[in-house]
């Protein structure tokens, strides 16, 4: 097994995810098996109790695991199903290493970081080699060197290479090459510091990533290197892309850093076939045709809070030929009664309701949803948007003024939407939701079907609440049609309305098994619709 380190100095938030994913969509291409995986210094267990303005997308796995949002890019960008071994936190860190203690599995030992939490970090890794036909891993650690809480996880990793052997790890370190408008420089001394710190703590890198607005010159490089004891070639510039995150392999080719890297790993592979993703990439960055889709959510300010639902806008407009411009509605906005809905849907070909947890712009959601019914614009709601779908059909078609969610109304007197029953002791918030993918069914003749291709289909899933059982009968009379169902409970897991355009909406999150070349039927078919919507 040949293993990747990616580490990032100087400031967080520099991309080395998208440069790990990158970097493993340029070595699958060489023939190569790859997969990846994130530590996270953090002690949270995992981040599914955590605030999106805190840390962005919860991303989910197929076994059910909350992880960090850089899994999605890697999932996105190479060819590999990840599970809950490809993410680790401080927290499952000190979690399992106390919960042995307490076990009795130290012999008596006094517990300390070393080797006890190293020995720990370098597990997951042995862990991850065992359970993976791969012929390269690739670990990200989040955060940046020098950071307190990130220390123990450097010095896990060069206690690895030295067990391993060095001929077997490559280290890639990511820095930040900022321009100094009023100087008109690009300075090179925040990477020469951080790349001290990191040898301070035993580690030098093999690779300099450098992310940088401009190109990098011949003198940038050749300073660096002396003052980073590395080959000038090894100094890798990481460019702003101008159109679109799946550029990046391409920008990282320039410099040829996986020849680098396979050189170093003494892996004798050929060059990149990069033809599929460049055909792909040029698919995005030069469409012919454009609709614009309205999101309304609650974390609207946030890029990275539906950080797979655009991403799956992206796929599924490149299959079609289609730049999919989003417009961000903050649902709260639409709640008041000032706000014209006329005015604010005017030239939108579809509107979409993304999941979310709290009550906090649910009616603004209501009233979007029921723009997209009466007025016959694609819809497409994904579970909390699925939820506010039947609650407003209830409302309105059905005429239950109450009709709410018990997440969001208690004591409501019409629970359309109510907490599963394997929901109702729980005390904890933490990894106990409905988590992972789950085997659904689906009707025969439905959009649903039709957009599938398939009468069994596997989603993930993340939620608590769900379609209330005792409305079913009622709904589906007054024309809601419920297009599939889960295999084992028969929970519903997708609604739709079989008169109007397109109007779909389901209880699963399809955004997370979409990819570049392989859109989600879902999302397909609801930029189609919205193409017919604008083409009239």
């Amino acid at each position: 097994m040949k293993y990747i380190f990616v580490t990032g100095g100087v400031v967080s938030s520099l991309g080395k995810g998208l440069a790990a994913a990158s970097l493993g969509t340029l070595l699958e291409r060489c023939g190569l098996r790859v997969t990846l995986q994130k530590f996270d210094p953090y002690l949270n267990v995992d981040p599914g109790t955590m605030s999106p303005y805190q840390h962005g997308e919860v991303y989910v796995l197929n076994d059910g695991a909350e992880t960090d949002l850089d899994l999605g890019h890697y999932e996105r960008f190479v060819d590999c199903k990840l599970s809950r071994l490809n993410n680790l936190t401080s927290g499952q860190v000190f979690s399992n290493v106390l919960h042995k203690e307490r076990r009795g599995d130290y012999l008596g030992k006094t517990v300390q970081y070393i080797p006890h939490v190293t020995d720990e970090i370098k597990g997951r890794l042995h862990d991850v080699t065992k359970s993976s036909d791969v012929d390269v891993i690739i670990t990200e650690i989040g955060g940046t060197v020098g950071d307190m809480e990130g220390h123990i996880f450097l010095e896990a990793l060069r206690q690895f290479a030295l067990e391993v052997g060095r001929e077997n790890v490559c280290f890639i370190h990511v820095t930040l090459l900022p321009y100094i408008k009023a100087a008109g420089e690009t300075k090179t001394k925040p990477t020469q510091q951080s790349v001290a710190k990191l040898r301070e703590i035993g580690i030098q890198p093999d690779i300099i990533v450098c992310r940088t607005e401009y190109d990098m010159s011949d003198d940038e490089r050749r300073k660096i290197a002396m003052f980073c004891n590395v080959e000038a070639k090894n100094v890798i510039a990481f460019r702003d892309v101008k159109n679109t995150i799946y550029e990046c392999p391409l920008d990282l080719s320039q410099d040829k850093i996986d020849r680098i890297v396979c050189k170093i790993l003494h892996l004798d592979v050929p060059a990149p076939d990069l033809t599929d993703w460049q055909t792909y990439v040029g698919r995005v960055v030069h469409p012919t045709h454009s609709v614009r889709i309205a999101v309304v959510g609650k974390y609207i300010s946030l890029q990275d809070a539906y950080k797979s639902i655009y991403e799956s806008f992206t796929h599924a407009g490149a299959a079609h030929d289609c730049r999919v411009e989003i417009l961000r509605i903050d649902a709260e906005a639409l709640e008041d009664p000032k706000a014209s809905l006329d005015d604010i849907f005017q030239n939108v070909n579809g509107i979409l309701i993304p999941g979310g947890f709290g009550n906090r712009g649910i009616e603004g959601k209501i009233k979007a949803a029921e723009y997209a019914r009466t007025h016959n614009l694609p819809f497409f709601g994904i579970c909390l948007g699925m939820q506010i779908a039947v609650i407003e059909f209830a409302r309105h078609v059905l005429g239950k003024k109450k009709a709410h969610s018990t997440e969001f109304d208690q004591k409501t007197s019409c629970p359309v939407i109510c907490l599963q029953e394997e929901q109702k002791h729980l005390t904890t918030k933490g990894g106990n939701m409905r988590l992972g993918a789950y085997i659904a069914q689906i009707a025969p003749d439905t959009l649903c079907n039709r957009l599938y291709g398939q009468s069994t289909i596997s989603e993930r899933h993340r939620h608590r609440f769900e379609f209330n059982p005792e409305y079913r009968a009622e709904m589906e009379k007054a024309g809601l049609v419920i297009s599939a169902v889960d295999a084992e409970q028969g929970l519903v897991e997708v609604v739709e309305l079989p008169e109007h355009p397109f109007y779909i909406a389901c209880q699963y999150h399809p955004e997370f098994q979409s990819r570049p070349t392989h859109p989600h039927p879902l999302f397909a078919g609801f930029v189609a619709a919205a193409i017919q919507h604008k083409q009239g």
